[in-house]
């Protein structure tokens, strides 16, 4: 499951944002968004990803981790506010 979730993370396309839902049901597992987070929180032990497209249902950015704001910024990812990605503008469309 940790790979399945990792290889749906990669798709993600640069300038886009997903959530953990959205990826918790593209691997079959529609309750696990959760699940999802905490692999994500372990990616860098499996190689690397673009873990910093992945938001919350809201659009906010993970707590703490100022450099996914930075590196969303820099591939055009629209923002509602400081913390929060417009998720009306840059959802992936998978």
């Amino acid at each position: 499951m940790i790979y399945e979730i990792l290889s749906v993370v990669g798709e993600i396309p640069e300038g886009c944002a997903a959530t953990y839902g959205q990826i918790a049901r593209l691997i079959g597992r529609d309750k696990n968004a959760r699940l999802v987070g905490k692999v994500l929180s372990m990616a860098e032990f499996y190689g690397s990803y673009p873990c910093h497209r992945v938001v919350n249902h809201a659009g906010r950015l993970v707590p703490g981790w100022r450099e996914q704001e930075f590196l969303l910024r820099q591939e055009g990812v629209p923002f509602k506010d400081k913390d929060h990605v417009d998720l009306k503008q840059c959802r992936w469309d998978c």
